[in-house]
């Protein structure tokens, strides 16, 4: 009952068919819903394909992966009871957390916006993200921001 259950996800994830990349393949699954993953995918590669006529000088998963790199959030705040009361204390985050926040800023950027097809909407977030602006990058200067606000409770973190 005690114990915590890890999955297997990372093992079993497979590079994904066009770029052979497993940040491609996560972000695809992430993308997806109801399990509708060649949807997921179709949105995906229509997206790479128009940020490779956008983007000359770099490869398009090369953009992705720096647009996902741009998007990680360094630090940010988590609630910790001390004495009876609620700090936000700001903590490191680890690889594998910076990883699923930046996918999930941008997914959570793309589908804010309505209006045009998915791919187009995805396309333009990253490269927004790959330039160092839009929503997804707002959101992490937010939290950074945050994080700097609460600096005076960092000592709470060891606790």
């Amino acid at each position: 009952m005690g114990y915590k259950r890890w999955t297997k996800s990372v093992e079993q994830l497979k590079p994904d068919s066009r770029y052979g990349n497993k940040l491609v393949s996560k972000f695809i699954n992430c993308l997806m819903y109801d399990g509708k993953k060649s949807v997921a995918c179709r949105v995906f590669y229509d997206a790479m394909d128009i940020v490779a006529k956008r983007v000359k000088d770099a490869p398009p998963v090369e953009v992705f992966e720096k647009a996902v790199d741009n998007v990680r959030p360094n630090i940010e705040v988590r609630s910790r009871r001390v004495g009876g009361s609620n700090y936000q204390v700001p903590m490191q985050v680890n690889r594998k957390r910076q990883q699923s926040l930046a996918i999930r800023w941008l997914l959570e950027a793309t589908r804010s916006k309505k209006g045009r097809p998915a791919c187009q909407r995805l396309a333009q977030e990253v490269l927004d993200a790959y330039k160092g602006e839009g929503a997804a990058m707002n959101t992490r200067e937010n939290v950074h921001r945050m994080a700097d606000a609460n600096k005076a409770f960092a000592h709470f973190a060891w606790r």
